[in-house]
C-alpha cells in the first residue's frame, strides 16, 4: 500500500516537470559531451502511468552482515518453585565464643524432681534465744507425794470479837468492837464484817447473852442469811448460840444482824457477861495452795 502511494507521487512530479519544459520551450534532452545533437521539443504531455507489472523473481541472497553488538540483559525471571531438601552437609568447625549476653528473666519453676538420697545427719546447732512464755496448759495428773512445804506457807485466818453495847439496831451489821483475836486482820471492827482473803472452808459461831427481849439473830453471807436462830426471853438471862461451816471465795463478806424488828435482846456488860462472834479457816482451797507452791518454786 505504501509502495503504490510512492509511485503515484513520482508520476505527478514527472508530469509537472514535463509541463514546465513545454511551456518554456527548452529542449528535453541535454547535450552530451562529444555528441552532435539537434534540438528536440516536446510536443505533448505524457499520458498516465500504466498498471504495475507482475513482481519479478527473487534475487540471490546477499552476503552475511557483520555480527551486531550484544544486547542488554533481560529482566530477571520469576522465582521458581522450592526444590527438594538436599542432604545434610558435613558439620563445620565450632566458631569462636561470642560475648556474654545480658542475663534473661527467670523462667518458671519446673516440676519437682525425684527425692535424692538422704544425707548425713548434721551437727547440732547452737541454742536459739529463749522464746516467750506460753499459755498455761491443762492441769496434769496427780504426781507422787513430794516433800511437804506446808510449814513455810501456812495460811492463817481467825478472829474472835465481843460487843460493848446492848440492843443494836435491826437489819444492819452488828458492830462487835471488842477485838479478842484477829489473825490476819480479816475482821473489820469498824464495820462488823469479816472479809475473806484466803479461799477455803471456814467455821463460824456466835454466843449471845440476851436480856429483857427476845432475840432473832442470823449469820449473813454476802447479803443472804445462812442460818437464823430465835430465843424467847422468859424473864431470866439466857444465851443464844449458833454455828455453821461454809466455803468462801476471796472478797466474800460475813456478819451478824438482827433480822426481826424489836427482837434484839442482845445484852452486854463488861463486868459479868459477854456476847461473842468468832470464825476461823479450817483449810484453804487446794487449787489456791498449788498456785502458791508453784509461785514459791519459781
Amino acid at each position: 500500500m505504501c509502495f503504490i502511494h510512492k509511485e503515484s507521487r513520482m508520476l505527478i512530479l514527472l508530469y509537472i516537470a514535463s509541463f514546465t519544459f513545454y511551456t518554456s520551450g527548452q529542449p528535453l534532452n541535454n547535450k552530451l559531451k562529444g555528441e552532435k545533437t539537434f534540438p528536440t521539443y516536446i510536443c505533448s504531455i505524457p499520458g498516465l502511468p500504466g498498471p504495475a507489472g507482475p513482481p519479478g523473481a527473487n534475487g540471490s541472497p546477499g552476503p552475511h552482515g557483520r555480527i551486531g553488538l550484544p544486547g542488554r540483559d533481560g529482566r530477571d525471571g520469576r522465582k521458581g518453585e522450592k526444590g527438594e531438601k538436599g542432604n545434610a552437609g558435613l558439620r563445620g568447625k565450632n566458631g569462636a565464643a561470642g560475648a556474654t549476653g545480658e542475663k534473661g528473666d527467670q523462667g518458671e519453676s519446673g516440676k519437682q524432681g525425684p527425692s535424692g538420697a538422704r544425707g548425713d545427719k548434721g551437727k547440732v546447732g547452737a541454742h536459739g534465744p529463749l522464746g516467750l512464755k506460753g499459755d498455761k496448759g491443762q492441769r496434769g495428773e496427780v504426781g507422787l507425794p513430794g516433800i511437804c512445804k506446808c510449814g513455810s506457807i501456812m495460811l492463817k485466818s481467825a478472829f474472835s470479837v465481843g460487843i460493848t453495847t446492848s440492843y443494836p439496831e435491826e437489819r444492819l451489821p452488828i458492830i462487835f468492837n471488842k477485838v479478842l483475836f484477829n489473825e490476819g486482820d480479816h475482821y473489820n471492827p469498824s464495820t462488823g464484817k469479816f472479809i475473806t482473803a484466803i479461799p477455803g472452808i471456814y467455821y463460824f459461831s456466835y454466843d449471845i447473852t440476851l436480856a429483857n427481849k427476845h432475840l432473832a439473830i442470823g449469820l449473813v453471807h454476802n447479803g443472804e442469811y445462812r442460818i437464823k436462830t430465835f430465843d424467847a426471853n422468859t424473864g431470866n438471862h439466857d444465851v443464844a448460840s449458833g454455828s455453821t461451816v461454809m466455803y468462801l471465795k476471796p472478797e466474800d463478806e460475813v456478819w451478824l444482824e438482827i433480822f426481826y424488828t424489836d427482837q434484839n435482846g442482845l445484852f452486854s456488860d463488861p463486868t459479868w457477861a459477854d456476847s461473842l462472834f468468832s470464825g476461823f479457816l479450817l483449810y484453804a482451797d487446794t487449787d489456791y495452795l498449788d498456785t502458791l507452791i508453784e509461785d514459791e518454786d519459781l
